[in-house]
């Protein structure tokens, strides 16, 4: 019987340390960012970006302190370097505008100037490389609005009026150049991000008055009834064990991108700047954390992707001038990390 106890004894002591080692260990993230080209124009957060063809386009945008800009630079992947194109109009320099891209053309639109809640919109064309304005954004004149573009149409709601925070979207038709109101079944927000993936738009996060939204949608134009649909929220929402871990997703003024059937969400701010990297799986609607942006942690930066591959560019660090970024990190999730290549 002693032999018997002994060895229940010793099981139950390596159970514990097993038990006790596993809890311990650390849960592994993935991924790996890589410090690229910076930007050759000034350091700026707050600007905006779209994407034709294998280049990415990023302009205006705000230094921290008085100066906003009407600059534009493409981004060449293949070969990791930026050029000048041509600027907005003059007298049409702005921060926390939006931007997407058609299949041919780039738009940039609303925003604020220093002084006014903008609502002017303007077309891109790269093989002319000029800028035409357009009819006006068929919404209030607003800031830290969103916008994304689905095939040969461009789309652009919420934001904020200076008073209020909104939830109207409309679509634009370049063939017509013309609005129409479209609506959105979510919350009020300004600050969100939205991405693009098989033909539909997801729109998550944002702030309306100080609280962090956790509300997620995704848009399919293709539908003839329910064109947005409620996704899984994105804190610890549901009585399930799935969303137990959405400690740090909820932000606001983040980047977000695509990579393959995956998006990802990084930056932002709630309260504090952040380095916070979530993965966001289309099949399965969830979330997984992955390695947390390997610059310091920055709010107002640009997402996009471009060739296949995703990236983070300039944002703010701090207040000011000084906290300005003309940084441009490419986001490999599948890379072991290496802090050496930042």
């Amino acid at each position: 019987m002693k032999r018997i106890y002994f060895h229940l004894f010793t099981f139950s002591i390596l159970l514990s340390l097993f038990s006790c080692s596993k809890n311990n260990v650390p849960y592994t993230q993935s991924g790996n960012w890589v410090t690229e080209s910076q930007l050759n124009g000034p350091a700026r957060s707050e600007a905006v970006s779209f994407v034709i063809g294998n280049f990415a386009y990023v302009g205006t945008g705000w230094d921290g302190l008085n100066t906003r800009y009407t600059d534009f630079w493409k981004y060449d992947p293949s070969n990791n370097i930026w050029s000048q194109v041509s600027s907005m109009p003059p007298n049409t320099a702005r921060s926390s505008a939006v931007g997407f891209a058609t299949t041919t053309k780039g738009y940039c639109g609303t925003g604020y100037d220093g002084f006014n809640y903008l609502n002017d919109f303007y077309e891109f064309d790269p093989v002319l490389n000029a800028w035409t304005q357009k009819s006006n954004f068929a919404g209030s004149p607003r800031y830290e609005a969103v916008a994304f573009g689905l095939g040969s149409l461009g789309y652009v709601g919420t934001g904020f009026d200076g008073s209020n925070a909104l939830k109207d979207f409309y679509q634009y038709d370049p063939s017509t150049d013309t609005w129409s109101d479209i609506g959105f079944s979510g919350n009020k927000r300004y600050g969100a991000v939205a991405f693009t993936y098989n033909n539909q738009a997801y729109v998550v996060t944002g702030v309306n008055s100080g609280t962090v939204q956790s509300d997620f949608w995704v848009f399919n134009p293709a539908s003839d009834s329910l064109k947005w649909t409620e996704l899984r929220h994105i804190t610890n929402y549901s009585s399930d064990s799935y969303d137990d871990g959405y400690t740090n997703i909820v932000r606001w003024n983040a980047s977000a991108f695509v990579i393959g059937d995956k998006g990802y969400i990084s930056t932002g701010e709630n309260g504090v700047y952040y380095t916070y990297t979530w993965e966001y799986d289309f099949a399965s609607d969830l979330w997984t954390p992955k390695t947390p942006f390997e610059g310091p942690a920055t709010s107002g930066g640009v997402g996009f992707n471009v060739a296949g591959l995703g990236y983070i560019a300039t944002g703010r660090s701090s207040a000011g001038q000084a906290g300005a970024s003309d940084y441009l990190r490419q986001f490999q999730p599948n890379v072991t990390e290496n802090p050496n290549d930042n």
